[in-house]
C-alpha cells in the first residue's frame, strides 16, 4: 500500500465526533452527534450504532437497525463468496486480499471484536512485508479508535521489529507518525516531538490525522519538550511549519511569544489553544491541564532566567495578570520545587536561586576526590599487609 492512498478505515474523524460528544465543550454535542449518525447510516455502521446508543443512553431507532444489520449480511455474504472463490480457483494474493477486504468490513462498521480476529487471520495468511505491515497499521488505527492503548503499543512494537527487517521509506515514516500520536496519548511529549519534527517533510498519514492537526501537535510538543535554541532551528524557520501555521488559530501567537519573550501575549495564547485545541482533542484533551501547568512553569522559568530579582508587579505586568495571581502561582511551584526562586513578599520582589553550575562542579570534584582517596588507603592497606 506505499505510495497509495491509506483507506480511512476505521474512521477517526468518527472517533472524534464520539469524543467531543462525550467529553467535548457542550456547544460541539448538537453537531459531532449529527456528524456521527451520518456516518453510522453512510456506512451502515449496526454494532457502533448500538455501541454509542448504549453509550449516549439515546433510543434505538430499530427500522434502522435492521436495515443496517441486512446490509451488513449482504456485505459479508458476498465477501464470503468471494473468499470461497478465490481459495478454489485462485492463488495466495487473492486470497490475502478476500481476507483484508472482511477486515475492513468489520472494522468499517464499528465491530472491533470481529475486526481484529479477522485482521489477524488476514495478517497470517499474508506474505508480503508491507501488507502484513498495513494490516499493524490498521490494527494499531483500530485502538486509536477505541482508545485502547494496549492494542495500539503491542503493533507499535511489531511494526518497529518488522520495519528493522527492511520496511520501506513511506511505511517507515508512517510508523513515526503512528508512535508520535501514541506518545503524545501516554504524555510522552518530549517522543513524540523528536518523532513528529522528523516527518514534518514527509507526512502523508492523513488517514490517522489531517495535516494541520499533524502540525499543531508538533507544534504544541515541541514548544513543551525541546529547548528554547531547537525550538528555533526545528520548528519556528521550518518551511512545513510556517507553510499552515497561520492557518491554525493562535498557535503562531503561541510559537512565537514564548521565544521572543511576549509573555502576555504566551500567556493569553495558551489559554485561547486550551479551549480552542487542547480540550477538544482526543489526544490532548486528558493532558491538558498537566500541558496548561508545565508552559506556565516555562515561561516563569524563562523569565526569571534574565534576572536575580525582580518585583511583583514587574513579573505580573510582564504575563497580563495580577500580582495575586502570580503570588499564587508562584507559591505552588516554588514549593513543589518546579522554580528556583523565592518570594520576598515583605518587598514585594521575587529572587531568584539558581544553582551555581562551578559551585556544583566543584562540589562533585570534591566528592569524586574523597571515594577516590578513600580507595587508595583500602588498596593500600590491603598492600601493606
Amino acid at each position: 500500500m506505499s505510495g497509495e492512498e491509506v483507506p480511512k478505515i476505521p474512521s477517526i474523524e468518527l472517533s472524534q465526533n464520539r469524543f467531543l460528544l462525550t467529553s467535548g465543550p457542550k456547544e460541539t454535542h448538537a453537531e459531532a452527534k449529527e456528524a456521527i449518525l451520518k456516518k453510522v447510516k453512510e456506512d451502515n455502521m449496526a454494532p457502533f450504532y448500538e455501541l454509542i446508543c448504549e453509550e449516549q443512553g439515546w433510543p434505538v431507532d430499530t427500522e434502522l437497525l435492521n436495515h443496517m444489520k441486512k446490509e451488513n449480511e449482504e456485505a459479508l455474504k458476498k465477501l464470503d463468496e468471494r473468499l470461497k472463490d478465490a481459495e478454489e480457483n485462485l492463488g495466495e494474493t487473492e486470497i490475502s486480499d478476500t481476507l483484508l477486504a472482511r477486515a475492513e468490513h468489520f472494522a468499517k462498521i464499528g465491530d472491533k471484536e470481529k475486526s481484529l480476529t479477522a485482521y489477524r487471520v488476514a495478517f497470517e495468511k499474508t506474505v508480503a512485508l508491507g501488507s502484513r505491515l498495513d494490516i499493524l497499521f490498521a490494527n494499531i488505527r483500530t485502538g486509536f479508535f477505541y482508545r485502547d492503548n494496549d492494542i495500539v503499543s503491542r503493533n507499535i512494537e511489531k511494526a518497529r521489529s518488522m520495519i528493522e527487517e527492511g520496511g520501506d521509506w513511506d511505511r517507515r515514516n508512517r510508523l513515526k507518525v503512528y508512535e508520535g500520536a501514541y506518545l503524545m496519548t501516554i504524555r510522552n511529549f518530549k517522543g513524540a516531538a523528536d518523532l513528529f519534527i522528523a516527518t514534518l517533510s514527509t507526512f502523508t498519514s492523513t488517514e490517522l490525522m489531517e495535516y494541520k492537526d499533524f502540525v499543531t501537535y508538533a507544534v504544541l510538543s515541541s514548544v513543551l519538550a525541546l529547548k528554547r535554541v531547537d525550538i528555533k532551528n526545528k520548528v519556528i524557520d521550518s518551511p512545513e511549519v510556517l507553510e499552515v501555521l497561520h492557518e491554525i488559530p493562535h498557535l503562531e501567537d503561541y510559537l512565537r511569544s514564548l521565544y521572543a519573550g511576549d509573555y502576555q501575549k504566551f500567556f493569553v495564547s495558551l489559554a485561547a489553544l486550551e479551549t480552542s485545541a487542547m480540550k477538544r482533542s482526543w489526544v490532548l484533551f486528558p493532558h491538558y491541564r498537566y500541558y496548561v501547568r508545565e508552559m506556565r512553569i516555562r515561561g516563569y522559568a524563562q523569565l526569571l532566567e534574565s534576572y536575580r530579582s525582580l518585583t511583583m508587579q514587574s513579573m505580573a505586568h510582564s504575563f497580563g495578570v495580577s500580582e495575586e495571581f502570580i503570588d499564587k502561582d508562584l507559591s505552588k511551584f516554588i514549593s513543589a520545587g518546579r522554580l528556583n526562586c523565592v518570594i520576598d513578599k515583605v518587598n514585594g520582589i521575587v529572587e531568584t536561586n539558581r544553582p551555581d553550575a562551578k559551585n556544583a562542579q566543584y562540589q562533585q570534584t570534591i566528592k569524586q576526590g574523597d571515594i577516590l582517596l578513600n580507595r587508595v588507603q583500602k588498596l593500600s592497606r590491603v598492600i601493606n599487609v
